[in-house]
């Protein structure tokens, strides 16, 4: 049986968030979810008290201060998968998630600049013709590949 690194690992974030608000749902549901942390790229976050879950306590979070941060901090053998509403993205329901991945979400008033995306791997789109809060979005986009990579998923701590 293959361990949850052996499948390979992901994380999630946003570049230039809105709100701490998204960002600390983003951050909740990547932690229920099983992402190996979150970041934000140019603005940074405070701790919120809503954390009803302790996120903040059980995955990192880390700040990039430039896109460039982040490209220069990427582990080795990882895609960046950029998640905006574009012509080239492919759909999400036929997307395959890399074994390998960091998923980089736009804010809801900008998205990712053309810059941005061309620095991409992948661009993948949601259905729709709107963009959606970041929480929402990145919880959909970590439902999607827990769903077709069951054991990204850390283990039941309720039991």
């Amino acid at each position: 049986m293959k361990t949850k690194t052996e499948e390979g690992f992901y994380a999630i974030g946003v570049f230039k968030p809105k709100t701490e608000h998204n960002v600390g749902t983003l951050w909740r549901s990547a932690y229920i979810m099983g992402a190996s942390y979150i970041f934000t790229v140019g603005q940074r976050y405070k701790k919120q008290t809503s954390d009803v879950v302790k996120a903040w306590a059980r995955i990192p979070m880390f700040y990039y201060k430039e896109f460039e941060d982040l490209l220069s901090n990427i582990p080795y053998d990882c895609r960046l998968v950029g998640i905006e509403i574009d012509d080239n993205a492919v759909p999400l329901h036929e997307f395959r998630h890399p074994k390998r991945a960091i998923y980089l979400l736009g804010s809801e008033d900008n998205g990712l600049p053309p810059e941005v995306r061309e620095k991409c791997h992948f661009l993948v789109r949601l259905p729709g013709n709107s963009s959606l809060n970041v929480g929402v979005t990145g919880a959909i986009v970590a439902h999607d590949r827990v769903c077709k990579i069951p054991t990204t998923l850390p283990p039941d701590h309720t039991k």
